[in-house]
């Protein structure tokens, strides 16, 4: 029932101030946007449920917390910072390319760096027709054949760190996200999981957050 009328079908446009009712009760009001830190570790898949049986970031919460979606995502063997929502309409926010955060990483490489070659990323590069925006790659040291990175960039695709520096002929060892905008990984532990209070969240927003839409699905 909406607003005293019973629907007849399942179609219907509702509004914040909508009496909404399920067998004459009250449906419970919106829960407010929350944002949770999550320390991934790596061998965890960032979706609920994953075809090939492997083990799902969303498997390994505490089982108190309320059903969540990622604010992007990071690839099976990657790991660090994995922001966490109860809220959709807060995730398709903090992932927009216009909110222009930061994300920063600390990356080990296998082989030689050349830190000119590194600094043409900045310009951003094309490959396989594919074009991948600035990224800032800078060598923190080297040490044997390996060698730690950091870099940051703002609009990631898909894989995009490990595409780009696959062509400067450096593949991946270790991907950790130390950073997404204002939100550190810090001293969180390894599948630790920690909420972002609510006034910190208001405050790196800029002011009041969304109201929740409800999310699709069990």
């Amino acid at each position: 029932m909406v607003d005293g009328e019973v629907l007849a079908g399942p179609a219907v446009t509702v509004s914040e101030t909508s009496d909404i009712r399920v067998d004459g009760k009250p449906i419970p009001a919106p829960e407010r946007p929350r944002l949770w830190r999550y320390h991934k570790p790596p061998g965890l898949v960032t979706t609920h449920r994953d075809e090939k049986g492997r083990p799902t970031v969303f498997e390994k919460l505490p089982a108190d917390l309320p059903r969540l979606i990622s604010v992007g995502r990071l690839d099976l063997t990657s790991e660090g910072l994995l922001l966490l929502t109860n809220d959709g309409e807060l995730a398709r926010r903090l992932e927009l390319p216009a909110t222009g955060w930061l994300r920063r990483y600390r990356v080990r490489v296998h082989g030689p760096v050349d830190p000119a070659r590194l600094a043409t990323l900045e310009q951003g590069i094309t490959i396989d027709g594919i074009h991948y925006g600035p990224v800032s790659a800078s060598l923190d040291r080297a040490q044997g054949s390996n060698a730690w990175l950091t870099m940051s960039l703002r609009e990631g695709k898909n894989r995009e760190l490990r595409r780009v520096l696959e062509h400067l002929e450096l593949p991946v060892t270790r991907l950790i996200r130390l950073a997404y905008g204002p939100f550190q990984l810090g001293a969180l532990e390894r599948g630790a999981v920690e909420e972002v209070p609510a006034r910190v969240l208001r405050d790196q927003l800029g002011e009041s957050p969304p109201k929740r839409k409800a999310m699709k699905g069990p």
